[in-house]
């Protein structure tokens, strides 16, 4: 199971990204693939080639509109079962003894 999380935007001399962001989540949320949406990227969780088809159609969606775009990307692989998105988190406040603010 992949844990993937990204940031893509396009380059623009505009200062705000957002609608192009929020047409790129619009992407993530329609795919059924569970996600996390932070401040700084997205994390999504599933099999290799899902999630890859996902930033795929994703980075497709920008270069159809914008000629530069960025993007950071970061993968975990562990073989197992899902759910690793939430039972992280859950590992470490268990560890802790309380819940944090997430």
């Amino acid at each position: 199971m992949v844990l993937l999380e990204f940031q893509m935007a396009p380059h623009t001399a505009e200062e705000g990204v957002s609608q192009p962001v929020a047409q790129i989540l619009d992407i993530v949320d329609k795919s059924g693939i569970p996600y996390q949406l932070t401040p700084m990227g997205t994390i999504l969780e599933g099999e290799w080639d899902e999630v890859m088809a996902v930033v795929s159609r994703c980075f497709k969606h920008l270069a159809e509109r914008h000629s530069r775009i960025g993007a950071h990307i970061k993968i975990d692989y562990r073989a197992g079962p899902a759910g690793r998105l939430k039972s992280k988190i859950t590992s470490v406040e268990n560890k802790l003894g309380r819940k944090l603010s997430t």
